[in-house]
């Protein structure tokens, strides 16, 4: 149970606020006047609610932070909600802040606002039209959406509106979700490829930088070496779905394979398949059985992208197994076995179970409840037939951070096969996850995701992702000349 807050608690918390908040990213600057205008008394009382769901329910709360810390952060953020400001400038202020946790679950989850909200801070004409990637600590652009051909892939932008791309980068890492320490991940999400329906980059970007609607100026440098202005007019919600690389809300299939050589090669952009009709696991079984047949001598699973969304890597694991497969699986908490009448009214969620976990929560003490799992306190895969015996490459980059993260962790410490690309997302310390409530602040109306089982290892583990068997770094020439060095290594480690 947290500790009452007492008025010595709270001395003692304010007293330590300045050395506390050093290390703090600066708080958002105020932002462009979007959406209505909230009073400081009509907001100022959300904070409590977060703070009291946070403290009870969070499991990863003080995984990278003391309670004092914790506590310092709380009472700056009711400071700030007690101002009047827009609605922009209140879901830059709690984002800010949701971003300290440093959790990868943890933020004020863009699909999951009122549709009010949304339209008011999302639906507008501001983002970028282009995809880019971040190279080096550089903007190089990798699609070009604009009419304007000097946008060419491999473009470096240099400026935007008058500010360097290197200033709005970092400017913009402390909104970015992740686990612990790992910028690759928060660098990752703020890149635009066509993955994702509502891009992070898209969000802050305008909000923070006050973004105009009509016109962006922008400063590049072609890949002839040639530096240039130019003028653009900036896209849209439904530009950047016609430019979606993959269909967000499809019931066919989400996923490709085709044999290059002896050498399969499966590609899952997403695993988020939680409401699809499409019949994955069969789709997947015939595949693992085209490979058999075929008698390929190696795998290749791209993840490039894919954050991840059902356990769809157990599917592919039990293809490569004679036998029941024990995962070395990281201890499984929750905070609390029930949650509390008071908030339930406010915490939304699609399982009723959440509300109370029951006899499978045991009280472990430290304010933690071990959480059995649907096998016990085991988790197992049982093998699939028909088994593939070749080599095994899966490839990753940073995005890969909640399922697809623990996929490549069990690929690489069973010694199934190897990882190829760049670090993973995620954290080997434990992630957040698998359980949510959607706490709904009942003065600004934001939404914030609260993730509620955490997953911590056995052993102490480094504050980072995975790093890859075999390191493919990204060079800005790749997108001018399209080619794919990761996967073309990919190939070669498996055999082709």
């Amino acid at each position: 149970m947290t500790p009452p807050i007492t008025r010595r608690t709270l001395l003692a918390a304010s007293m330590a606020l300045p050395a506390a908040c050093a290390s703090l990213p600066a708080a958002p600057p105020p932002a462009a006047s979007v959406g209505p205008m909230l009073r400081g008394a009509d907001i100022r009382g959300d904070i409590a609610i977060l703070r009291r769901a946070c403290t009870l329910l969070h499991p990863g709360l003080y995984r990278y932070a003391t309670p004092a810390e914790i506590d310092v952060r709380f009472i700056q953020l009711e400071r700030d909600f007690s101002a009047d400001q827009s609605l922009a400038q209140a879901y830059l202020t709690l984002s800010h802040f949701l971003g300290t946790i440093r959790c990868g679950h943890t933020y004020a989850n863009f699909y999951n606002q009122s549709d009010a909200v949304a339209a008011q801070l999302f639906d507008r004409r501001t983002h970028l039209p282009f995809h880019f990637r971040w190279i080096g600590g550089q903007m190089v652009v990798e699609r070009n959406l604009s009419p304007e051909p000097a946008l060419a892939p491999g473009t470096i932008v240099l400026d935007i509106n008058g500010i360097p791309t290197s200033r709005i980068l970092t400017t913009l890492l402390p909104y970015a979700r992740a686990d612990g320490g790992n910028d690759d991940k928060r660098r990752a999400l703020l890149k635009v490829r066509g993955f994702d329906r509502i891009e992070t980059f898209d969000v802050f970007h305008p909000l923070h930088f006050s973004v105009a609607m009509d016109e962006l100026t922008l400063r590049i440098r072609t890949s002839s070496g040639v530096t240039r202005i130019l003028s653009v007019a900036p896209h849209g919600k439904q530009d950047r779905k016609t430019a979606m690389r993959i269909a967000s809300e499809d019931d066919g299939p989400q996923w490709t394979f085709a044999m290059q050589g002896a050498t399969g090669v499966l590609t899952m952009p997403s695993w988020a398949l939680y409401d699809s009709k499409w019949d994955w696991r069969s789709w997947l079984d015939a595949r693992m059985a085209d490979l058999v047949s075929a008698n390929a001598k190696g795998l290749v699973v791209d993840l490039r992208g894919n954050e991840g969304g059902l356990d769809c890597g157990n599917d592919i694991i039990a293809h490569l197994i004679d036998r029941d497969l024990e995962l070395a699986a990281d201890e499984r908490r929750v905070r609390y076995r029930k949650t509390p009448e008071d908030l339930n009214p406010v915490l939304d969620t699609w399982d009723r179970s959440f509300r109370d976990w029951g006899d499978d929560a045991t009280d472990i003490g430290a304010g933690f409840f071990r959480l059995k799992s649907e096998t016990g306190d085991r988790e197992i895969i049982a093998p699939k037939g028909p088994r593939f015996t070749g080599k095994v490459v899966v490839v990753i980059d940073a995005q890969n951070s909640s399922a697809t993260f623990q996929f490549a962790q069990h690929i690489q410490q069973l010694r199934l096969g190897s990882l190829c690309g760049q670090p993973t997302g995620g954290n080997q310390r434990g992630i957040n996850g698998g359980a949510f409530f959607f706490l709904r602040l009942p003065g600004s109306g934001l939404e914030t995701d609260v993730p509620l089982i955490g997953r911590f290892p056995r052993d102490p583990k480094p504050d980072a992702g995975l790093t890859p068997d075999v390191r493919v770094d990204l060079t800005a020439e790749d997108p001018a000349t399209g080619r794919d060095r990761v996967m073309e290594a990919a190939l070669k480690t498996a055999g082709a």
